[in-house]
């Protein structure tokens, strides 16, 4: 049975049960802030499980095939994946869940009919086996009762296998796991070497307790389904309080129930696993199914590899099942809108990207493979999740630019490698050889792209360990200080002149400060604290302040601080202990009091104006290129906004140009902009935009324009989309790997933009003597007339013209093999119609050297020397004769064997040159 067959059976069946099927939730969970990815089924309904909201269109039963990824946090398998038979980063899980509906008997009964039944996955009810909590008399009875186990294949076990719960309080329960006998399914199952005991007797039907939990962690018993009675709700002590609504959540193993019924102990040896292998084998030229044991096969060479294959004399196969593996993790990541970065969700997916380039190069290749068998995903699974194939391109394209970039280092962080941790010829057992520093950890991560883990899995494979607190230290000082760094280039003050609020004068006790730049630039107010700094700047805390200080890309505000005989003009803001501290020069004599602070109007308009474009903007992009655009930087000052996002490659112009239509429609809809606080956990419900790796508070503000934008922000912004008037686009670059970067005006930047470029328009206009409506045509008919002409003018030079015929007649012998040197000089206009005249020279020269010489327009000079191929074949160069003949009249030049030209500072000096060339020419056909 496919697995295919077997998810479909799965939802078909609970279908008729009464449950909805609901699609898989995205692997990125919706609102859940403490998780990396959905890596259970119930995730998508954990707040239903919590009692905060109720179950979509009020239905108590659902069902599901949820996509999961476990490669990062609390849950990670990364490590483990392609060494084991089970271990996967990406895996599907089905599931059924009643939501306060039915409880214990039902899903027993469902379960068992599902899995045992004729029409259903037909597993032989003998080799099934269940696991109970050891006080749930309950499930223990009903699983006699319904399904007929005699006691003795139902096991009781401890809350470490069965009593689960979802967080250290709240809903909990006891769970019940049902086992498959696969010494009795399996095809190929091997009991391990020196195996002995009760529970390696294949004769036998029922098992101890000891046996029992012996065989499954042997692999002998293996647990395709989890059956979980949420009927607790466990207080802060520990008690456990009844639900008065228990529910059901269940989990069953794709892939494993797809191993049961292949009749293989390996997840990676059923069908959803050996189409990818089998691209791997093609890609890299190595056939998976070796011939010796399973820790190393013998490499047999496939034919047909793609280039980059190269023969090795053992292959461990453990490389094929990561890359395999990874390419799914990669491809339904990307799906789902994670890009590869160094923060978050994206630093996890860079991770498993590059273990599988890692693997790909242990089996020898040195170009993108994953690439290949991600595309291999794409048509197994594209049809029961479409979203791979709509974004196929983006899949492909960006593992593609992430496989290239790592093989670009890859070599020199191996060799790196090898230093800090030689290879052994003696292994030792397992004791620790040597650590890796966290300096030198940090090394392979920074300069050479080695995420930590990989480079504690390389260590341990050579019996190494990693200084893994001294690696954090390290990165945490790096961004430390380029944090600060970044802060004292802009404001001139490190955080230690700052220093702390405690150690600064003070109005009285308290140094409360509010900040209230977002209903006003102007108010009165008084200074509760100040530092000196050097010379005559100071910092001051305001009880009530409308400076913003630099946060979210927005930069700081400026402006001014007036009291009472003194004034301070302030050029920054930087936080202190939460406090906005303003900065700058103070003018007369600071004393206590009242005071009026206030920031430019103008200047405060215009920052509005572009951090609300770049809310625009965002959504515009992610219109026009995809859900994978993803904000990855901005910059948000009075002048102009700069705007990077997650892109593969360049926007094309057509599309920025959409970009740039959508915002501006939108600007132009007079939409209105609000803004509201609110916990965490409603902003993301109500669908509000958080970036990934971002610390939010429990309470966050969310900036809202209905139905085009809405995103976490603590920024300031306009009160109408039309107060933007207008926003152009100013260009499109690439700042790193996948990152691209958008840089453009609003308001009245950009109307002194386009009037910059009519006006420029009007100027070339003039030039080309034609109206300003026909600059275009008129422009393109100078081009077609230029063409026309340098088509003539090669011509001419490649014809030979009576010039080059005359310089051919004049030809003289060079040494005695009717080898001839023609040269002198010719009137052209630039170094390319001397190429040119070159090119015709060397065409009409049957054996010998061609050295033209010309005066340019700027009055300097310029030589070309060209070699016929027979002379070229002997040693002689035409870089080396250039050179020589260039020297005399002090010039250089350079080229390449068969042409070769050189300048000259002086023109008047080409006669000197041309003099000297015919000896040094025939020294270096004949070497005398």
């Amino acid at each position: 049975m496919r697995s295919s067959d077997i998810r479909r059976r799965f939802l078909d069946y609970f279908a008729q049960q009464q449950h909805v099927v609901r699609p898989s939730s995205s692997l990125v969970p919706a609102d859940d802030p403490t998780l990396l990815f959905v890596n259970a089924g119930m995730v998508p309904f954990k707040k239903v499980f919590l009692g905060m909201e109720e179950p979509a269109d009020g239905k108590r039963r659902a069902t599901t095939a949820q996509k999961c990824v476990r490669a990062g946090g609390k849950h990670n398998d990364l490590e483990q994946v392609g060494h084991t038979a089970r271990h996967h980063t990406f895996f599907e899980m089905l599931g059924n869940f009643s939501f306060g509906d039915y409880f214990k008997r039902d899903a027993i009964r469902f379960a068992w009919d599902l899995i045992t039944s004729e029409n259903q996955l037909a597993i032989d009810p003998s080799l099934l086996r269940v696991t109970v909590h050891y006080s749930d008399d309950e499930a223990f009875a009903l699983w006699q009762e319904i399904a007929g186990l005699p006691p003795e294949r139902i096991y009781r076990l401890g809350d470490a296998d069965n009593f689960w719960q979802m967080a250290d309080t709240g809903p909990c329960g006891p769970c019940t796991e049902i086992y498959v006998d696969l010494a009795k399914v399996a095809d190929d199952f091997r009991f391990p070497p020196g195996a002995t005991g009760e529970w390696t007797d294949l004769d036998r039907a029922d098992f101890s307790h000891d046996a029992f939990v012996e065989g499954a962690e042997s692999g002998r018993f293996l647990e395709i389904w989890n059956l979980v009675f949420m009927q607790f709700d466990k207080q802060p002590d520990g008690t456990l309080k009844p639900l008065p609504k228990p529910s059901v959540d269940t989990g069953a193993g794709l892939e494993r129930i797809a191993a049961v019924k292949q009749k293989v102990t390996n997840n990676f040896h059923t069908d959803g696993f050996l189409s990818l292998i089998k691209t791997v084998e093609d890609t890299v030229g190595f056939s998976y199914w070796g011939r010796q044991s399973d820790e190393h096969r013998t490499g047999v060479r496939v034919a047909g590899a793609k280039d980059g294959g190269v023969v090795q004399n053992a292959v461990d196969p453990a490389s094929f099942r990561v890359v395999a593996d990874h390419a799914r993790s990669v491809a339904f990541l990307l799906a789902d809108g994670v890009f590869p970065s160094n923060e978050g969700r994206g630093y996890v997916l860079r991770r498993i990207l590059r273990r599988a380039v890692r693997h790909a190069y242990l089996l020898g290749r040195r170009e993108p493979t994953l690439v290949n068998v991600v595309q291999t995903v794409i048509d197994e699974m594209g049809d029961v999740y479409p979203e791979l194939k709509s974004r196929s391109e983006h899949l492909i394209q960006t593992t593609r630019v992430e496989e290239q970039a790592f093989l670009a280092t890859i070599e020199g962080g191996l060799s790196r490698f090898e230093q800090l941790a030689p290879l052994h010829t003696t292994q030792g057992g397992d004791a620790i050889r040597g650590t890796i520093s966290g300096e030198d950890a940090f090394r392979l991560y920074d300069t050479f792209g080695f995420p930590i883990d990989l480079t504690e899995l390389m260590a341990h494979e050579r019996g190494y360990g990693v200084d893994i607190p001294g690696f954090e230290a390290a990165l945490l000082e790096q961004r430390t200080r380029s944090k600060d760094e970044r802060k004292t280039r802009k404001l001139g003050v490190t955080a230690d002149a700052l220093g702390d609020v405690a150690s600064w004068d003070r109005s009285g006790d308290s140094v409360d400060s509010r900040f209230v730049g977002y209903d006003t630039i102007e108010i009165q107010s008084e200074v509760v604290a100040l530092r000196h700094l050097d010379s005559d700047r100071v910092a001051v805390l305001l009880r009530e302040s409308p400076f913003y200080a630099e946060s979210g890309g927005q930069i700081s505000d400026e402006g001014e601080i007036v009291g009472d005989g003194w004034r301070i003009d302030v050029d920054g803001v930087r936080k202190v202990e939460g406090r906005s501290a303003a900065l700058g020069k103070l003018s007369g004599e600071f004393h206590w009091g009242p005071a009026t602070a206030r920031v430019p109007s103008d200047r405060r308009r215009d920052t509005e104006r572009n951090h609300t474009a770049t809310h625009l903007m965002h959504s515009a992009l992610r219109e026009v290129l995809g859900d994978a655009v993803h904000q990855a930087g901005s910059l948000v000052a009075p002048d102009r906004l700069r705007f990077d996002f997650t892109h593969h490659g360049p926007v094309k112009a057509e599309k920025l140009a959409e970009v740039e239509a959508i915002v501006n429609r939108e600007i132009w809809r007079a939409l209105p902009v609000t803004w509201s606080e609110m916990p965490y956990p409603d902003a993301r419900a109500k669908g509000a935009m958080a970036l990934f790796g971002e610390k939010y508070g429990d309470v966050v503000r969310v900036v809202d324009v209905p139905g085009v934008s809405m995103e976490l922000c603590g920024g300031t912004h306009v009160r109408n989309t039309s107060e933007i008037g207008l926003f152009v686009i100013l260009g499109e670059t690439g700042v790193a790997s996948g990152v691209r970067r958008i840089e453009a005006l609003t308001g009245p930047g950009a109307f002194a933009q386009l009037r910059s470029r009519e006006d420029s328009l009007m100027r070339v206009a003039e030039l080309v003597k034609s109206p300003v409506d026909s600059v275009e045509k008129r422009v393109q008919q100078l081009l077609d007339e230029r063409r026309t002409l340098d088509k003539k003018l090669e011509e001419a030079m490649r014809g030979g013209g009576d010039e080059l015929a005359k310089l051919l007649a004049a030809g003289q012998a060079i040494g005695g093999n009717g080898a001839r040197l023609v040269m002198g000089e010719v009137a052209v206009g630039d170094a390319k119609a001397l190429q040119a005249m070159g090119d015709a020279l060397r065409e009409q020269l049957k054996s010998g050297v061609g050295l033209l010489a010309a005066k340019l327009e700027d009055g300097k000079g310029s030589l070309l020397v060209v070699v016929t191929d027979d002379l070229r074949e002997q040693g002689v160069r035409a870089d080396a004769i250039v050179r020589d003949v260039a020297a005399v009249a002090g010039g250089r030049g350079g080229g390449k064997p068969h042409m070769a030209q050189a300048g000259l500072p002086d023109a008047s000096r080409i006669a000197e040159a041309l003099a000297a060339a015919p000896a040094l020419v025939t020294k270096a056909v004949t070497g005398a």
